[in-house]
């Protein structure tokens, strides 16, 4: 047959002819070979032809040969606004229903929010996408308002804020781009240029679709060869069920869930009524401090009957909540632990009110209050009674019917979920391969860490009050309760949550945390050489060991709190502060003195007060 590919350069043939005694060219021809050619043809190694023999563009093969991630940002909007442009803004004052409309019709994932000013410049006011309508919609209709009402709601009053917006700038890659909207679980980016214009917005799907030319999305081959195989579902088509190793968790999801809280909490270990002292010299007592009472963090635990959704049924709830006075308020003469105190005080007074009023039917508390509410409704009444300071705060809802953890968290305090995943099926998570499973202490993995918000280094997001509103040009760190990362996530029985300040996250890494978090379930029975499918067993039994972690659970927040403690004294190891002090520029050794409070919370079958469980403990 004849050689099919007659494209090659002269270059190429010379290439070709001195590596002819080391290779035979295969060659194609359109017709099944005969028998007889078959049967006296020679056998030789069918080599497919070197790369260096097609020719193609110069330009389109580097382009094929880059690194989709290492490309800018502003190559993709570029690509994308040359194939189709659609203007991606919505005016504040339009309804819900014109932005759905809009999406639809323009294929928008996601629209800026604009005011239209005198001279028609469009003043960029927030963000909205297609899933903070679906948000929108589905909160609405759950609270029983009719669909006619959501759809004439003004979308300014639903919009990310444009303090909150993350962007990207128009030299950053595909990569960077990519990195930070999987971390932030976003799914379009405003690409934001120096001048401080918003030059288009960018998904998933554009930065994709810049890796193909049109010729490789169209045409009969790149049908026949990417989906004629793969369209279309068979009329008998069904579900997989699940995979083995969630089937008991999905029996289980079934029922509901429980939370055992443990609270422990240290002042800074150089701290007096009258003051912090730099180092021990200048605290004077032998003894470290310890009395609570002098801590500027405070927390608060609340269990309280409230209404569901639906407003039919009374549901146990249970709310936590963490605040971190900010220090730098004594040089003015106020003591910061009053503002912090104070925040606490008051998300515990609301829920208590709103347990009390809570009435089937009722109009005032017809469902649970979201922790951002709670946050919101506690910061005002806080400045209503115009307490100076400010603090950095973290709320959370235990919805132990869904299986959810909901909470809010401003500034550098957090939460971190802890679970047990053999890692033959850790999924994204990491795995431990290498070691042995007869070696492994334990497969409890970190499955969550919560997003911490700061300015800068050490200068976190507060909520804080001076006496006065101040203004944004002032440059100050005061946020409010929108401006919380918020969010829920789904925990199972055996999950083992921390809640805590920056005491905590400061000198000790997360997987030390993980690590004491383990040897107090070992100490007490709740996991015996990392057996997960032994512990699942014990639990089909009805033996939770529920009563045994209520009563152990405080042993947890305070070797924690300790070892927070230790690590801040202990000048010959970096501590996480140290580390990411460095990494800006900042002089700093060993760990990080503080206040710490923690709580831990133990996700358990059972509650503590079900005599079943008790019969086993």
């Amino acid at each position: 047959g004849a050689l099919t590919r007659t494209c090659v350069s002269n270059h190429a043939k010379r290439r070709i002819a001195s590596m002819a005694p080391h290779l035979m060219i295969r060659s194609f021809s359109s017709a099944e070979p005969s028998q007889d050619d078959t049967s006296s043809a020679p056998t030789a190694p069918t080599l497919p032809i070197p790369a260096f023999a097609q020719k193609v563009d110069e330009h389109k093969e580097e382009q094929k040969r880059r690194r989709l991630s290492e490309v800018k940002i502003s190559e993709v909007l570029q690509a994308k606004h040359s194939f189709r442009w659609v203007d991606p803004v919505i005016c504040r004052t339009s309804t819900v229903e014109e932005a759905i409309i809009a999406c639809i019709e323009g294929g928008l994932s996601g629209m800026m929010v604009v005011e239209t000013l005198n001279e028609g410049e469009k003043k960029v006011v927030g963000l909205t996408t297609s899933r903070d309508l679906l948000r929108i919609l589905a909160a609405k209709l759950r609270d029983g308002e009719p669909a006619n009402a959501i759809m004439k709601e003004h979308m300014g009053d639903y919009m990310t804020p444009i303090s909150q917006v993350i962007f990207c700038r128009p030299e950053e890659t595909v990569g960077m781009c990519r990195t930070i909207m999987a971390k932030l679980g976003i799914k379009c980016i405003p690409v934001l240029s120096k001048e401080g214009r918003v030059e288009g917005l960018i998904t998933a799907k554009d930065m994709s679709d810049f890796g193909l030319d049109a010729k490789d999305r169209g045409g009969k081959t790149n049908f026949l060869r990417d989906i004629s195989e793969r369209v279309g579902l068979s009329s008998n088509t069904s579900m997989a069920e699940p995979p083995p190793y969630l089937q008991a968790h999905m029996a289980l999801e079934q029922t509901p869930l429980y939370m055992n809280v443990g609270v422990a909490e240290l002042p800074h270990p150089f701290k007096t009524p009258d003051g912090v002292g730099m180092n021990h010299r200048d605290f004077g007592p032998e003894d470290f401090a310890t009395d609570p009472k002098l801590s500027e963090d405070s927390w608060f635990v609340s269990q309280v009957l409230l209404p569901d959704e639906r407003g039919e049924n009374l549901r146990n709830a249970v709310y936590l909540g963490v605040a971190d006075g900010v220090g730098s308020w004594r040089q003015y003469g106020v003591d910061p632990r009053e503002f912090s105190h104070k925040l606490m005080e008051e998300c515990k007074n609301i829920l208590a009110e709103a347990s009390a009023n809570a009435t089937l039917g009722g109009k005032k508390f017809h469902r649970m209050i979201s922790p951002p509410e709670i946050l919101a409704q506690a910061y005002e009444r806080v400045k209503a009674d115009n307490v100076i300071g400010s603090t950095t705060a973290c709320v959370a809802l235990f919805d132990n019917v869904r299986h959810q953890l909901h909470f809010s968290n401003l500034g550098d305090s957090g939460i971190i979920v802890l679970r047990h995943i053999d890692s033959d099926v850790a999924g994204s998570l990491k795995r431990d391969r290498e070691t042995p499973r007869s070696d492994r202490k334990s497969d409890l993995r970190v499955a969550f860490v919560s997003q911490q918000q700061l300015k800068s280094f050490n200068h976190p997001f507060q909520l804080g009050w001076t006496g006065r509103e101040l203004d944004e040009s002032e440059g100050h760190s005061f946020k409010t309760a929108k401006d919380s990362c918020t969010t829920s996530i789904h925990v199972r029985r055996g999950d083992i949550i921390i809640m805590a300040t920056d005491g905590l996250f400061d000198n000790l890494e997360v997987d030390d945390i993980a690590q004491t978090a383990l040897e107090w379930e070992q100490q007490y029975g709740f996991i015996r050489g990392g057996d997960i499918m032994a512990r699942e067993r014990r639990w089909a039994m009805g033996n939770s060991l529920t009563v045994l972690s209520s009563e152990v659970i405080d042993d947890l927040a305070a070797k924690l709190c300790k070892q927070a403690r230790e690590k801040s004294l202990d000048p010959t190891t970096d501590s996480p502060f140290a580390i990411l002090a460095k990494e800006n520029d900042i002089m700093w050794s060993g760990g990080m003195p503080d206040d710490c409070t923690v709580i831990a919370m133990h996700v358990v079958g059972r509650s503590p007060h079900d005599k079943m469980d008790k019969d086993h403990q």
